[in-house]
């Protein structure tokens, strides 16, 4: 079977073609990851407009004569478009892809491809690894970025976009090829096709590509991780960025109305009241602990067992509680913590019985989870106080 012939080599900026059908067959239930509510086929055309999953970069999606074209592969230079409905070899069909997918993915793409060249110029580091999908970007470089440094590469980066350079697709002959030096991430053993963002980055790559760097719109470095040894950086670029600045600037001025506050001025407004709320869980825990000292002292020695519920208390106190009740009680004490509608958080104590035993009981009886030694156990679950009770005191 011929390679089939990559249309958006020649125009990244097409949208629709006619191709030939030349082959066509069910999907083996065998090479699904899920069994589908509709039958689908793998088509392969003798041209197409549709970029496969290739180079770290998921595929374009679109129609053949209006049936979904949902997933796009290539191997050994046949490219199999997954479909929702079959057709007849031979037949000549209509496909369209779908646009704003493709021109987010070149967006993105030569973003990346910049990023990496900055960074390889800059700091000699490679990139090792790169993932487009339909939500993220991730570069993986074999060294690691600061700050100051990724801050940097940014700028750098956007002023490629400001400049509006020419971007460069083409085959070079093996003679041309030979006098380049180019960035390749894998051993190349078919024609090489070479993109160039002059003056920033020359690179072996089957993606399509924006034809201006100002159509990027813009670089935002949105996440970095120490990642092997390296960095892992996520980056959005054009319509993502801006939808992502958008959602983000929502957020900043909710919580700016939240706590009236300018939108600027909310990390050190979210810090004081991180601080107040700290304060404020001091003053409820000295207050819950002069409680449960009220409590337990009202409670006769030698009690045999004791089942007590709090709607709320913090773990330092709550744990405080069992341990001044153990004092107080002959048999088993457990303290539970919450409600009946949500759940309940415990602790089981005794100085006499092996409280694992009441443990395994609440396990058979109420699904609790939770472990621990002879003396003290604490786990959750969710039931009625009424059995739990019963629990304890048998």
């Amino acid at each position: 079977m011929k390679k089939t012939i990559k249309l958006y080599d020649i125009d990244a900026y097409q949208t629709d073609f006619t191709a030939v059908v030349v082959f066509c067959r069910p999907v083996s239930s065998d090479s699904r990851e899920q069994q589908p509510s509709e039958p689908l086929y793998e088509v392969i055309l003798d041209q197409t407009l549709f970029f496969p999953e290739e180079g770290g970069q998921n595929s374009d999606t679109g129609t053949l004569n209006g049936s979904i074209v949902s997933h796009v592969q290539i191997k050994n230079g046949i490219i199999t478009h997954i479909t929702n409905a079959p057709f007849a070899s031979g037949e000549t069909v209509t496909g369209e892809i779908e646009w704003e997918t493709r021109y987010s993915n070149m967006q993105q793409h030569s973003g990346e491809h910049i990023m990496s060249g900055l960074i390889h110029s800059h700091f000699g580091y490679d990139n090792v690894g790169f993932h487009l999908g339909s939500q993220s970007v991730t570069l993986d470089f074999n060294g690691f970025l600061d700050k100051e440094q990724l801050h940097m590469i940014e700028s750098l980066a956007n002023e490629a976009i400001y400049r509006n350079i020419e971007v460069i697709a083409e085959y070079p002959s093996e003679k041309e090829l030979l006098k380049l030096n180019y960035r390749s991430k894998i051993e190349l053993n078919e024609p090489v096709r070479i993109v160039t963002f002059p003056g920033y980055d020359v690179c072996a790559c089957c993606a399509p590509h924006v034809r201006r760097t100002g159509e990027i719109g813009i670089i935002k470095i949105v996440d970095a991780i120490r990642h092997r040894g390296g960095v892992r950086i996520s980056i959005l670029c054009g319509r993502r960025a801006l939808e992502d600045f958008r959602m983000k600037q929502e957020q900043v001025y909710a919580v700016s109305a939240l706590l009236s506050s300018k939108p600027e001025l909310i990390a050190a407004a979210t810090e004081r009241m991180k601080e107040d709320i700290f304060s404020l869980k001091g003053q409820i825990m000295e207050l819950q602990e002069a409680l449960i000292g009220l409590k337990v002292s009202q409670i006769a020695d030698g009690t045999h067992n004791l089942c007590l519920f709090e709607e709320a208390m913090e773990a330092p106190v709550h744990r405080k509680y069992v341990n001044m009740l153990v004092e107080k009680c002959s048999g088993v004490c457990g303290v539970f913590v919450g409600n009946e509608q949500n759940s309940y958080r415990y602790i089981i104590a005794s100085k006499y019985e092996d409280v694992r035993t009441v443990n395994e009981r609440l396990k058979h009886d109420l699904h609790a989870k939770g472990g621990g030694c002879k003396e003290m156990v604490q786990g959750s679950l969710t039931g009625y106080q009424s059995d739990i009770i019963r629990c304890i005191q048998s």
